[in-house]
């Protein structure tokens, strides 16, 4: 048996939740390889609408365990209102996730610093959510973080204040920088002890025991392929891998333990927070996008910005992340428009290609735009893919034909029951 990964392909916010939620019926296991609170994966089903940041899309189906990888930073302070509100609702967490002991922590001051360093960047900032990830992957690779291990371990406190004493040192180099740690230390040791009430285990054993009894594993990722550290669009990235390979590294795998990659699309393009984007529209059309699609960040509550499919982003996704079959979503968005526009490639420099550049942070990219006729009519009642409109199908073959890898699903709405199987 090998773990099949979904992820998404362009800046995050590409309906993984809900994909995750309509497969999880079809596997034993879900499990986060990355990221952390930052993530925002939205699910509705039953005329309610959940927001997960830390805890698997597949938290809500019984019978089915969700796993909290070693590549993924927990806030316990996060993670004890997440859970708090899913018992509320009656879901049964303590018999449906687990967590790798290998998992980083993200202290109170975490956030402390990367709250002043975005500050300190005025007109130059990244974009972060503010959630301490940053400062905490920093800790992870300089070899001195806090692991969800350590909370069981006799010198645990003894670690925090160590790691602490660190923070304060640097947070002093930010003049002018106030902030009252003792008001963020409580409810996060109150989180702490919480967690300790889970089980925690050594994932990466765990996993291939799993594999080795024919146990189906689903990989969720956070964020996007052009949100990676190493191959999204640098500097204005997250802090980890959010990629195929990082299934590998965020779990314990091996790389010849990849089954399928599913690659999450929307049919039109956004991005929150800083960075370029070349499909970008700053005019009527892009809040058209915005209003109709409800983009506003599901974590940050902050506004996405919109624009047109990107081909040239998308193969480049595709390619890094050896993507087996596509997950289009929000169709049902682009019902308002009587023609659809599609960028195939990019000028650079006067130059037309289809490969995506080294940096297009400052690059001088033109958007080269095909049109094709909308659908322009309702999509979110329909029950099946083949009463689809003739003009959506003939936009998803259109993709088909230009990312060269089959569009197995077109999600229609939010709801998990508007999702339309194409049989490609």
């Amino acid at each position: 048996m090998k773990v099949d990964v979904l992820l998404g392909l362009q800046w995050g916010d590409e309906g993984k939740g809900k994909i995750v939620d309509v497969l999880t019926p079809d596997y034993n296991y879900i499990a986060r390889f990355q990221g952390g609170p930052n993530a925002g994966h939205t699910l509705e089903f039953d005329q309610k609408k959940f927001v997960l940041h830390t805890i698997p899309s597949g938290i809500f189906r019984e019978n089915v365990l969700n796993i909290i990888g070693n590549g993924v930073v927990i806030d316990p302070v996060v993670l004890k209102v997440e859970i708090e509100k899913l018992l509320a609702v009656g879901v049964n967490v303590k018999e449906r996730l687990i967590f790798s002991k290998k998992a980083h922590l993200i202290l109170p001051s975490h956030r402390l610093l990367d709250a002043a360093s975005e500050t300190a960047k005025g007109k130059d900032k990244i974009g972060s959510t503010l959630k301490g990830i940053g400062p905490t992957y920093m800790d992870k690779t300089g070899r001195n973080g806090l692991r969800v291990g350590d909370v069981f371990e006799a010198d645990f406190k003894e670690k925090y204040n160590a790691l602490l004493e660190k923070h304060i040192g640097i947070l002093k180099h930010y003049d002018g920088f106030e902030y009252n740690l003792s008001e963020l230390e409580r409810p996060w040791f109150e989180g702490i002890e919480f967690l300790r009430q889970f089980t925690t285990v050594d994932s990466e054993h765990y996993m291939n025991k799993a594999l080795k009894a024919n146990q189906k594993i689903l990989a969720e990722g956070a964020q996007g392929t052009m949100l990676d550290i190493d191959f999204g669009t640098y500097p204005f990235v997250t802090s980890s891998n959010t990629i195929t390979a990082g299934t590998c590294t965020g779990l314990g795998v091996a790389p010849t333990k990849i089954g399928k990659v599913i690659g999450i699309f929307k049919a039109y393009c956004t991005r929150v927070g800083s960075g370029p984007f070349p499909t970008e529209l700053i005019d009527g059309v892009g809040e058209q996008i915005r209003q109709e699609g409800r983009e506003f960040g599901s974590t940050t509550g902050r506004p996405r910005r919109c624009g047109w499919i990107d081909i040239p982003q998308l193969k480049y996704a595709i390619m890094i992340n050896g993507v087996t079959e596509l997950s289009m979503m929000k169709a049902d968005v682009l019902s308002i428009f009587e023609t659809i526009r599609i960028c195939t490639h990019y000028k650079v420099n006067g130059n037309i290609t289809d490969e995506y550049p080294f940096s297009i942070c400052g690059s001088a990219i033109e958007p080269v735009y095909e049109d094709v006729p909308g659908w322009n009519c309702n999509l979110t009642g329909l029950t099946s893919y083949e009463s689809a409109p003739e003009a959506l199908r003939n936009y998803v073959n259109y993709l088909e034909n230009l990312l060269e890898v089959p569009i197995t699903i077109v999600s229609v709405g939010p709801d998990r029951s508007q999702t339309l199987i194409t049989g490609h």
